[in-house]
């Protein structure tokens, strides 16, 4: 089996997409992909669940972690990595075509309506410490303009963010699109924040299945808990023990909401006649349908 062939790379204040050369892969390693705050670390413990047999207090985002953030001094990363001997899941927000896509590993990517994702990135943005501007933009071999911090106003933020293609983040619709583009790959599995909302349970059902996990069904019902909003707000810091030095709030900051149409109060109908003219321009029919409903 051939994957799609990595077209080019993608590096800004937040990532690097040169990294993902030089790793070697393993058999059935796992790659969460996201565009941001679409449901990456809710994958992270959902697969993490899979892989500790339900466990309590995993922290999954150190055990599996952005391979292209720049902040993360790259051998060190590499050789945590090269130590771990459970199956190994990793994280990325890159779009496939600056991404290597293995046929060794499996890559799941979750989607969500950019306008939740926006809102929900806003929102993390505002919680970004001192700490976290320096270990950006301070770090040797940035490439393009540092991270800015954001305005008060979200809606002026959410025209940027159309206007300028990411701005002050990185490009959204390009990213959904060239996942899309590789859905009927064999080793790509494309799942919508939608549907792990309506349907926890199944939707891990889909993805135990796709990656090939015999479940212990006697712990099936503590894996769901431990994979619901509830029970991952509430042990929000134990996902990993440095995010008081991220966010403000510490890790009930970083799981924040999780809800869906914040911006329907906000967004005036120009506002949205805006963004829905983006996707039309920038996202072909079926991509566009599915951004929105969650449904293929």
């Amino acid at each position: 089996m051939t994957g799609p062939i990595k077209t080019s790379e993608f590096q800004n204040h937040h990532m690097d997409s040169t990294r993902w050369n030089d790793f070697e892969f393993r058999d059935d390693d796992i790659v969460i992909v996201t565009w941001a705050k679409s449901g990456t670390t809710w994958l992270q413990q959902i697969v993490g669940q899979f892989v500790f047999d339900a466990a309590e207090n995993i922290p999954v985002m150190n055990i599996a972690p952005w391979l292209d953030y720049r902040a993360i001094e790259k051998d060190d990363l590499f050789a945590m990595l090269e130590r771990q001997r459970h199956r190994r899941f990793i994280k990325t927000h890159l779009p496939a075509n600056s991404l290597i896509v293995s046929p060794r590993a499996k890559y799941i990517y979750v989607a969500r309506d950019g306008r939740d994702a926006l809102w929900s990135w806003y929102e993390h943005h505002c919680c970004y410490t001192d700490y976290i501007y320096a270990a950006l933009n301070e770090s040797p071999g940035l490439v393009g303009p540092p991270l800015i911090r954001p305005g008060p106003d979200v809606v002026e933020y959410f025209h940027q963010w159309l206007d300028r293609n990411g701005h002050p983040a990185w490009p959204f619709f390009s990213n959904v699109q060239s996942w899309w583009d590789i859905r009927d790959q064999p080793n790509v599995l494309l799942l919508h924040f939608n549907a792990l909302k309506a349907d926890l349970p199944g939707e891990m059902r889909k993805i135990s299945s796709f990656l090939d996990f015999d479940i212990d069904e006697k712990l099936w019902p503590q894996m769901v808990e431990h994979c619901t909003f509830e029970y991952m707000k509430t042990n929000a810091d134990q996902l990993s023990p440095r995010l008081g030095d991220v966010f403000s709030g510490g890790g009930k900051s970083f799981i924040n909401k999780g809800r869906n149409g914040r911006w329907r109060d906000i967004l005036t109908t120009s506002d949205v006649q805006k963004y829905a003219a983006f996707t039309t321009e920038h996202l072909s029919p079926e991509c566009a349908s599915w951004l929105v409903s969650g449904t293929m």
